[in-house]
């Protein structure tokens, strides 16, 4: 992860709208960008960006719906909030089934922006958490043998070392043996602690 700062992108063609709204955040100490247009966002999107996105619908080119698509398809993990001048319930219906967070009509009163974009980077963070959390977990795996992971596997099924020795046709001190070095390897210090970090780690939103 490179970008450890949130920001909130914020694409609309209408010069006056973009730069209220980078107003509005900056004078609350939230970090914004604005982009005049989706095809300009995306020539700047990097994979690991931290934060949200307040995306206007109706733009010339791209419009936001099928910027939000696009993303989807790139994988993009920014939580996506919709405003718009002309939104109507099929918009907001479409918007909302693909994982947007929010849909707002112009005009709005500035503390419902907030209140939107703050429940989208606690949002964010979250999928953050879980994103390092992941790597953190992948990592350590790389660092299991073979062996080690078929019996972590069995590990996370809960099943005890003597279950485990019987399954596998091993002694249950070799398994023991084996508990050990996946314990030091995932940097936990209990079974029930590795479960844990292989659980969360797996979770989704």
């Amino acid at each position: 992860m490179t970008e450890f700062t949130p920001t909130v992108h914020i694409v609309d063609d209408d010069d006056a709208v973009r730069d209220s709204l980078l107003e509005l955040l900056e004078s609350i100490g939230t970090t914004a960008v604005g982009h005049d247009s989706a095809e300009a966002f995306l020539a700047m999107y990097d994979a690991d960006m931290y934060g949200c996105l307040v995306l206007d619908v109706r733009m010339p080119g791209m419009s936001g719906l099928e910027l939000q698509q696009r993303l989807l398809q790139m994988d993009a993990r920014l939580p996506v909030i919709f405003i718009t001048g002309h939104g109507d319930i099929p918009m907001a219906v479409e918007a909302m089934k693909h994982g947007a967070v929010e849909f707002i009509q112009k005009p709005f009163r500035d503390q419902d922006l907030l209140d939107c974009v703050q429940g989208a980077l606690k949002k964010a963070a979250r999928e953050q958490q879980r994103r390092t959390l992941r790597e953190k977990v992948d990592r350590a795996m790389e660092s299991l043998t073979a062996r080690e992971r078929e019996i972590l596997g069995h590990i996370a099924d809960g099943q005890t070392n003597k279950r485990v020795a019987l399954e596998l046709g091993i002694s249950q001190r070799t398994v023991e043996k084996h508990r050990a070095s996946i314990l030091r390897k995932m940097s936990v210090r209990s079974t029930p602690e590795l479960i844990r970090l292989v659980v969360s780690a797996s979770e989704e939103d």
